[in-house]
């Protein structure tokens, strides 16, 4: 396989375990809705993939795709194969991409310690290493500042989803013809939409918390699909945020199928 064809398979497997995730996320929103379950984040609906028969040979292909979806998403950043250019509002979108792709890879590693540990804790050192360097760092006085500072992550990644779907400029970078793009582009408008709402509304929470921010336990997807449920018509509100993301998994599975792979990087040769 060319190197050409290796990075396109990197790329949609990695769409691909995008769309996994935030299908069994969806799923399981909109049961709660339902008043079946409770909302699960990222790392909760592995560990429920996981219970499933073949659940680690699912879990496993999933970690393999999330690893290649964070190796394109750092390509895509460093190379910047989508020509974002080196102004500005690139770079900004560069670094966006560059931060999904850690995160990712950090989802990545933690299906696979799931895969390695069989769903026990591992008990190493690095982990309480790690919170207490963080317990540390939010200790300080002035920690509920640092909050406000992260809290502008996903309030830029929100805003940035809401203007993509608004205005449907993910098009220019889908290979298929109107009569598939029909049935994508409202769907994919309405993914992109319904997760932008989801960032938004982490960001509020974390503004929220400030210096009661948990060192270990930041608000994430599970507790924005939680506030909804609490709130007046939350059944309601959580089934459509609930259908959104499912609506978000079939533009990422879109992507697996149709997005542009621009393949003119240095040291990489084409078709």
């Amino acid at each position: 396989m060319s190197a050409h064809q290796s990075l396109v398979v990197l790329a949609r497997g990695g769409y691909a375990a995008r769309g996994v995730i935030y299908l069994i996320i969806g799923i399981f929103a909109l049961l709660a809705a339902q008043d079946s379950t409770k909302p699960k984040d990222s790392h909760r609906s592995l560990e429920a993939l996981l219970s499933q028969p073949f659940g680690y040979v699912l879990v496993g292909l999933v970690v393999a795709g999330l690893l290649a979806f964070a190796a394109w998403r750092v390509l895509q950043a460093v190379r910047d194969v989508d020509h974002h250019g080196s102004k500005f509002k690139g770079l900004v979108i560069r670094a966006g991409l560059l931060a999904g792709g850690l995160v990712n890879g950090a989802l990545a590693f933690f299906a696979l310690g799931l895969l390695v540990s069989g769903l026990k804790s591992s008990g190493g050192d690095g982990g309480s290493q790690t919170k207490d360097l963080l317990a540390q760092i939010l200790s300080w006085e002035h920690s509920n500042l640092l909050i406000y500072l992260i809290a502008l992550i996903p309030f830029g990644v929100g805003i940035a989803h809401l203007i993509k779907g608004w205005k449907a400029t993910f098009e220019k970078y889908f290979e298929a013809d109107e009569d598939v793009m029909r049935y994508v582009r409202p769907v994919s408008r309405f993914g992109l939409i319904a997760r932008g709402a989801v960032f938004l509304e982490i960001a509020v929470l974390l503004a929220i918390s400030g210096s009661n921010y948990k060192a270990m336990d930041p608000p994430g997807m599970k507790d924005a699909l939680d506030a909804l449920q609490n709130l007046p018509a939350g059944a309601v509100l959580l089934m459509v945020m609930a259908l959104g993301l499912i609506a978000f998994s079939v533009y990422s599975f879109a992507e697996a199928a149709w997005r542009k792979i621009n393949m003119d990087v240095p040291g990489v040769a084409g078709r």
